[in-house]
């Protein structure tokens, strides 16, 4: 009997978790300001800290952009809340199904969608970048698009996890920075794979620390 009534609950503590998450997007889409700079005219991967992953509220049109969100139970809330805002999901991780998640994610790319990538999610190590958006652009051709965020903002809370995830909440003003497309050669080898984590993740660092020092001025464009 208490084998039976163990997948129940976790299904009723998943719902309602969803159901307050969904509440909390609703409500947070019309308190959140995102003020985007050099938000991209073209096709794009989205290259972004698992703690920014708050940031695909501001994706302009989410009719054509699906993002990368973990198989674990975690994910499976936050995808089926994204939906509330038409944000659509790819399913897999590292560990889980991220052949499959890469595969999908190539033939949305192929289909004329754009995509957004957590690239050092979901555990890391924080600030890494790992090299499954850099094969995923190889092979799609389309150019990774690196993104900083950043708020000073009460309400831009940042909470004790191992990415210190940020998300707004109440009324926020925020500035995303956009880079400049990075295309990735088709043939690499290992070495060169690993040379080009390192060209994303420098530029996504360069991107972060002008934001922050340039808050403001960025805010008044």
């Amino acid at each position: 009997m208490q084998q039976l009534q163990k997948p129940f609950k976790v299904k009723f503590q998943l719902w309602s978790l969803t159901l307050l998450l969904k509440l909390f997007f609703l409500t947070e889409q019309y308190l959140l300001k995102i003020k985007h700079i050099n938000y991209p005219k073209e096709q794009f991967i989205f290259s972004m800290w698992h703690c920014h992953q708050c940031l695909v509220y501001g994706v302009k049109d989410k009719s054509t952009f699906y993002a990368l969100i973990s198989a674990s139970n975690d994910g499976e809330i936050i995808a089926k809340a994204a939906e509330c805002l038409n944000i659509k999901s790819v399913r897999g991780s590292t560990k889980r199904r991220g052949v499959a998640a890469s595969l999908e994610l190539i033939e949305k790319l192929k289909e004329g969608n754009s995509v957004g990538i957590m690239v050092d999610g979901p555990r890391g190590p924080r600030g890494k970048v790992k090299d499954g958006i850099i094969n995923i652009a190889k092979i799609s051709r389309v150019p990774i698009v690196p993104v900083a965020w950043h708020s000073k903002d009460k309400t831009f809370f940042k909470f004790n996890t191992w990415d210190n995830f940020i998300a707004p909440f109440g009324p926020c003003k925020t500035v995303a920075l956009y880079g400049s497309p990075i295309y990735i050669p088709e043939e690499l080898t290992k070495e060169e794979t690993q040379q080009w984590c390192q060209k994303v993740e420098d530029e996504m660092n360069r991107l972060q620390k002008d934001l922050e020092e340039n808050y403001e001025s960025y805010l008044k464009q």
